[in-house]
């Protein structure tokens, strides 16, 4: 097929400080420019990602940095030009943003939603952040984080033309299996979340609790200070995408830990997922709708309610049983689940999208 120009505007692509928004983008962007299409991502120039920024120049795409909505107007031109542009969640003034960008678009407009239950979640509250309903049925596309029934949900009760699942994934290259060390005995990466901590409190705190003779670490930044952590856990406050792999390697096991309203909704993968699983390090999960469609439990993922759960595990699994365990799941992960099937997906959907719009104008042409 011939090649795309595409514009995305997304919450970060140069830093992932606080954010899996930028790993996500990066690793899809790379294998997306790899078939040959050409990308212009447009960044909102925050002091917070500023402060962090740990991709300044990328191989793959045009970075640039815009200060306003009134300042994004310079890339009018770019806008219109383009055989498609994609806006993400999160963006700051999205909906101003939105509107702005459907006007002025001549191509496919899509929503990438790598936050798609809160997402939900807020538009239920009346909480217009970064979407609002009547923005949703003038997106051409609108791709989801989640899969599953919330696909129909996004398109009979919101109006999306065309809801499509697509999930993060990995840049198999950016995650290698690494020979380390093993620091610890059960590892957790993600930023601080107050729903996802009653779930870290249950399966790993308590676990280190019950196993002081056991090592553990929750690498992420945003924690709150008055959290008591046992004296066993170590806590790392950043650890950036060129740092993972060897964080991965130094843990016999690593926890996933889903946000609520993602476990809610189901069919929710998150990008720690397959980072964690490409890098062949065995993963232990919580337990949500539709995992087994991502990983098989039991053979390519453990899933666990409890500390008892998690302790049978890290605690009592002979060594042959671990590591089988990690290259089932790092098999299925390369198998379904890296960034170049994800750009087919994108690469698919798009070119439908543009043959519908075609069809759409002639018809209307033919009709006035």
């Amino acid at each position: 097929m011939s090649s795309m120009r595409v514009v995305v505007l997304g919450l970060s692509l140069s830093s992932s400080w606080g954010n899996g928004h930028a790993t996500t983008f990066r690793a899809l962007l790379k294998a997306f420019a790899a078939r040959g299409h050409e990308i212009v991502f447009l960044e909102r120039d925050v002091p917070w990602y500023a402060a962090h920024r740990d991709m300044t120049d990328p191989e793959f795409c045009r970075l640039e940095f815009y200060s306003s909505v009134e300042d994004l107007k310079r890339y009018r031109d770019t806008i219109a030009c383009a055989d498609a542009v994609i806006l993400g969640s999160y963006v700051p003034d999205g909906v101003a943003v939105g509107r702005w960008v459907q006007r002025n678009a001549r191509g496919v407009v899509a929503f990438y939603d790598i936050d798609t239950p809160v997402t939900l979640a807020k538009l239920e509250r009346g909480d217009y952040e970064y979407l609002s309903p009547g923005l949703i049925p003038d997106y051409d596309i609108y791709f989801s984080f989640t899969g599953g029934p919330t696909l129909e949900l996004l398109m009979e009760r919101y109006g999306s033309p065309s809801a499509r699942a697509l999930y993060c994934s990995v840049d198999p290259e950016a995650y290698p299996v690494l020979d380390g060390e093993k620091r610890w005995d059960l590892s957790y990466l993600g930023t601080y979340s107050p729903d996802r901590q009653p779930v870290l409190e249950r399966l790993l705190i308590e676990s280190a609790r019950r196993a002081p003779h056991l090592r553990f670490v929750v690498a992420g930044p945003q924690y709150p200070a008055g959290i008591e952590w046992p004296a066993n856990v170590e806590r790392i406050d950043h650890v950036p995408p060129s740092a993972h792999p060897t964080f991965y390697a130094e843990s016999r096991f690593t926890l996933n830990v889903t946000r609520a309203d993602m476990v809610q909704a189901g069919f929710s993968p998150s990008v720690r997922l397959f980072e964690a699983g490409a890098c062949g390090t065995p993963i232990i999960s919580d337990i949500w709708s539709g995992i087994e469609t991502i990983l098989t439990p039991d053979c390519e993922i453990i899933l666990a309610q409890d500390a008892d759960d998690v302790l049978a595990v890290i605690d009592q699994w002979p060594e042959d049983r671990r590591k089988a365990l990690g290259q089932a799941g790092r098999k299925r992960i390369l198998g379904e689940h890296t960034a170049a099937h994800r750009a087919m997906t994108l690469e698919r959907d798009l070119t439908e999208a543009q043959g519908r719009q075609r069809r759409d104008r002639a018809h209307a042409m033919a009709s006035a």
